[in-house]
C-alpha cells in the first residue's frame, strides 16, 4: 500500500439503482488517495446490486458486498463496510449523493498534517433539480481549525452528519465505535457523539468534501424529508436523547448542554415550521411527544437556545394542547417573524394574555437586526405589478429607531443570484382604535427585468426569493423576509412588448415567506396548462 492509498470510501445502497452509479463513480474518481471503495447492497430488488456488480466488473478497487436481509436502516450496512475496511482512514457515502472532486485527498492531508484522526469538511446540500446549492453549518467550515479536545468547541455538536469526515480506522476500532445496529432513524446523530465522546483531536477544513442531494419530489423521500409521520419526530428525539446520555455517560457535560440547544435551535424549529401543515392527530401527538421530552430540560438549557427556538419551547410547555400555529410557524421561520397582537403581563412582554409565563425575554435588549419584526406583503400582479407592505412595531422597537425606508431584493433561488432591488418610503399608518403601530409602502415589481436576467432560458418558472431591508432615522436597520398575505397569491399570464407572454405566480412558502416564480413565452404558458388540464 502506498502512502496514498489510505482511504477506504463506504457506499451503502437500497433500491437505488438510479443513482448509485453516480455515487460510486465520484468515490472511483477521488483518485491516488483511495485504497478501495465497499459498496454494500442492503438486499436491493431494484437491480441495485445488479449494477453494482456491473460496475466491479470494471475497476478492480470496486468491491461488492451483497447482504441477504434487508436491514431497514443505514446503521448496519454501514457496520459491513466498516468492518470490511481495510484502509488506514474510512469514509462514507449515502447512494443519492456524491462526492466532489479531491474530497478525500483534502481529508486525507489534513489527517495526515495535524495526526487527527477525524477530520471533517465542507458539505452542500443541493436543492434537485434547480441545482442550488445550500451550505450544511457552514460556521464550522469557514476556515481551517484544529479542536482538542472537544468539548472546547462543543459547537461541534451540531454537524450530526457522518458523511463528510474522514475517520482513523484504528481510533473507531479501539473506541468501539460503530453505528447502531437495525432499522434505527437518525443513526448518525448516535454516531457522531460516540465519535465526540472518545475525545479525538479533529480538524475541520473548508475544502468541500461532500454533495447531499435533495430531492424532495423523489417517490421515495430521504428520512430526513420524510417527516409527514410522526414517527419521525419521535425517532429523532430518540436518537438525540440517546446522543446527549452519551455525552453525559463521559463526562462531557458541555458537550451534552451544547446538544440541548442545537435540538432546540434546529429540530424544534425545522419542525415548528410544518406543524401547521400537518393533520390534526399528527398534531396532537406531536405536541404531546414535544412537551414529554421538553419537560426534561432545564431552564439553564432553555436559555442558552437563540430566542425564537426558547419562546417556541416554552410555548409548548406551557400550553397542554397545539395552540398558535400560525404565530408558531412564522416564528420559527428563519428569520422568524413574531406575529401581532404584542401582548404584556406586569409592563413586560409576553406571548399572550392567557400564558403570561411564557416571556418574550431578551426582546427589550436585542440588537435591531435580531428583532423577529413581521412585515406584510400583499402582491397584485398585473399590467403593473405592485407589493403592498406593512411593516409591524414591536413593543416600541421600532417607533424609537423611526423607520423611514425599504428595499425590496429579490435573489433567484437556485444560485442566489441578485436580482433587481425595489426602494420604497416608509409611511406611518393612520392610528385607529386598538390596533398595532405600522408604516407602510408600495413598490413596483420589474416582472420583465426577471426574465432578462435568466428566468427566460426554461419553460418552467423560476422561483425568486424576497428580501427587505429597513432602514431608520438613527442609523440602525434590520433585514427580514416578508409574509405573504392577501387574495393576490394565484398566477397570472400577461402580456409583454418583449416577450409576448409572462407567467407569473406570488405564493407562499412552507414558513409563509412571499416567493414569486416567473417565466416567459407562449412555451411555458402551455406547458403548466398542460400539467393542470393533465391532472
Amino acid at each position: 500500500m502506498t502512502p496514498n492509498e489510505q482511504v477506504s470510501i463506504v457506499v451503502i445502497a437500497f433500491n437505488d439503482a438510479a443513482h448509485v452509479r453516480d455515487a460510486v463513480r465520484s468515490a472511483l474518481a477521488q483518485g491516488d488517495a483511495v485504497l478501495e471503495v465497499i459498496a454494500v447492497d442492503d438486499a436491493s430488488t431494484d437491480g441495485t446490486g445488479e449494477a453494482l456488480d456491473a460496475l466491479a466488473h470494471g475497476d478492480d478497487r470496486l468491491r461488492v458486498i451483497h447482504r441477504t436481509e434487508n436491514s431497514g436502516g443505514c446503521g448496519s450496512p454501514r457496520n459491513d463496510g466498516l468492518r470490511a475496511a481495510t484502509g488506514r482512514f474510512v469514509m462514507f457515502l449515502d447512494s443519492d449523493d456524491v462526492l466532489p472532486p479531491d474530497a478525500a485527498r483534502s481529508l486525507l492531508t489534513a489527517a495526515l498534517h495535524h495526526d487527527a484522526p477525524v477530520v471533517a469538511g465542507a458539505c452542500v446540500r443541493r436543492e434537485l433539480p434547480a441545482g442550488r446549492d445550500v451550505p450544511w453549518q457552514p460556521g464550522l467550515y469557514r476556515e481551517a481549525a484544529l479542536h482538542h479536545p472537544a468539548e472546547d468547541s462543543p459547537q461541534l455538536v451540531r454537524d450530526t452528519l457522518c458523511v463528510n469526515k474522514l475517520y482513523a480506522t484504528a481510533f473507531l476500532t479501539a473506541h468501539g465505535i460503530a453505528f447502531p445496529e437495525g432499522r434505527y432513524t437518525y443513526e448518525d446523530f448516535v454516531f457522531t457523539a460516540r465519535v465526540l465522546a472518545a475525545a479525538p483531536r479533529i480538524a475541520t477544513i473548508p475544502d468541500p468534501v461532500y454533495v447531499w442531494h435533495v430531492r424532495r419530489s423523489a417517490a421515495r423521500q430521504s428520512i430526513s424529508l420524510a417527516r409527514d409521520d410522526v414517527a419521525n419526530w419521535q425517532a429523532r428525539i430518540d436518537a438525540h436523547r440517546a446522543s446527549v446520555q452519551i455525552f453525559q455517560d463521559a463526562g462531557h457535560k458541555a458537550l451534552a448542554h451544547a446538544a440541548e440547544t442545537k435540538f432546540l435551535d434546529h429540530d424544534l424549529r425545522m419542525y415548528v415550521r410544518e406543524l401547521h401543515t400537518r393533520g390534526g392527530d399528527y398534531r396532537t401527538e406531536w405536541w404531546r411527544l414535544t412537551r414529554d421530552y421538553l419537560a426534561g430540560f432545564d431552564e439553564a438549557g432553555l436559555r442558552a437556545a437563540r430566542a425564537p427556538a426558547r419562546w417556541l419551547a416554552r410555548v409548548v410547555l406551557a400550553s397542554p394542547s397545539p395552540r398558535d400555529l400560525e404565530r408558531l410557524t412564522q416564528l420559527a421561520a428563519r428569520p422568524g417573524r413574531l406575529l401581532p397582537p404584542y401582548a404584556e403581563a406586569d409592563g413586560q412582554a409576553v406571548w399572550a394574555p392567557d400564558l403570561p409565563q411564557v416571556g418574550l425575554d431578551a426582546l427589550g435588549t436585542k440588537p435591531m437586526h435580531r428583532l423577529p419584526v413581521t412585515i406584510d406583503a400583499e402582491p397584485a400582479i398585473g399590467p403593473r405589478s405592485t407589493l403592498r407592505l406593512r411593516v409591524h412595531d414591536m413593543y416600541g422597537r421600532l417607533s424609537a429607531a423611526g423607520p423611514v425606508s425599504i428595499d425590496i431584493e429579490l435573489r433567484r433561488r437556485r444560485d442566489d443570484r441578485r436580482g433587481p432591488v425595489h426602494t420604497a418610503a416608509l409611511t406611518p399608518a393612520p392610528p385607529t382604535a386598538g390596533s398595532e403601530t405600522c408604516w407602510t409602502a408600495e413598490v413596483v415589481l420589474d416582472l420583465a427585468t426577471l426574465i432578462e436576467r435568466g428566468s427566460a432560458r426554461s419553460a418552467d418558472p423560476e422561483p425568486w426569493d424576497l428580501m427587505a431591508e429597513v432602514r431608520c432615522e438613527d442609523g440602525d436597520g434590520f433585514r427580514a423576509s416578508l409574509r405573504a398575505m392577501g387574495p393576490g397569491l394565484r398566477r397570472r399570464v400577461l402580456p409583454s412588448r418583449r416577450h409576448g407572454l409572462l407567467l407569473a405566480q406570488p405564493y407562499a412558502t412552507t414558513g409563509g415567506a412571499l416567493s414569486l416564480r416567473v417565466a416567459a413565452g407562449l412555451r411555458s404558458v402551455w406547458r403548466i396548462a398542460a400539467r393542470r388540464f393533465g391532472r
